[in-house]
């Protein structure tokens, strides 16, 4: 897996890029964690927010997916994405698009949101939410990673993280609105999920938490 890793990085055109993805999948668990989630459920994975297209990779790469759309606002991150795809040989496998996380694709199976939450106002995130629950297939796992609003060192500092990350451009826009974990679950459960949360700092010291919330496969008619 690591030379897998090594060439995921490589595919990208830029050195920044390289050094940051390098940097990611060597400290961030996310990925990792969402590949031993989805791998002995085969079905499409939407992954909203994609950003450079890193997740569906790192999906690739573990056989974890039999089909993988990213999708992003930020029309920069999925050129660099497509870029990196075209080099490593993966258009035609993985697709990244240039779309608003809220609007409906032609694709039903798990969802991924990883760090896209709390760069939404409160009400874009129950949006953004609705439309993920949306797109889940029965027995599909709607996997978020995200800050969660609490009292800790971790939170306090993934906070002066954001407002760097904002100031140097990677992000067009701050952080909105750091949701509690009742604000996540509540509407998850009132659609019929059952979610699970626990903490996912891996290596790092900011504030991360894993929510997994699944939909019930239909029971066969007797």
């Amino acid at each position: 897996m690591d030379t897998a890793l090594y060439r995921i990085a490589n595919s990208y055109d830029h050195w920044l890029q390289r050094r940051y993805v390098k940097g990611k999948l060597a400290t961030d668990p996310a990925y990792a964690a969402t590949a031993a989630l989805v791998k002995d459920r085969p079905m499409p994975l939407l992954d909203i927010g994609c950003g450079i297209g890193l997740l569906g990779q790192y999906l690739h790469a573990c056989g974890a997916v039999t089909r993988y759309l990213g999708v992003d606002s930020d029309i920069r991150k999925i050129d660099a994405g497509n870029r990196a795809l075209q080099l490593a040989g993966l258009d035609g496998a993985l697709r990244l698009i240039h779309a608003d996380g809220i609007a409906r694709q032609a694709m039903s199976g798990h969802v991924a949101l990883l760090d896209v939450l709390h760069y939404l106002p409160q009400e874009g995130q129950r949006s953004l939410l609705a439309n993920a629950v949306a797109h889940l297939a029965p027995g599909g796992l709607l996997v978020i990673r995200t800050v969660l609003r609490e009292r800790s060192w971790r939170y306090g500092l993934t906070r002066v993280s954001e407002f760097f990350l904002r100031a140097s451009g990677w992000m067009r826009t701050g952080a909105q609105h750091y949701p509690s974990a009742d604000e996540l679950c509540a509407p998850l459960e009132a659609a019929g999920l059952v979610v699970e949360v626990r903490p996912l700092h891996g290596k790092t010291p900011f504030d991360c938490y894993l929510l997994v919330a699944r939909r019930e496969r239909r029971a066969a008619p007797e």
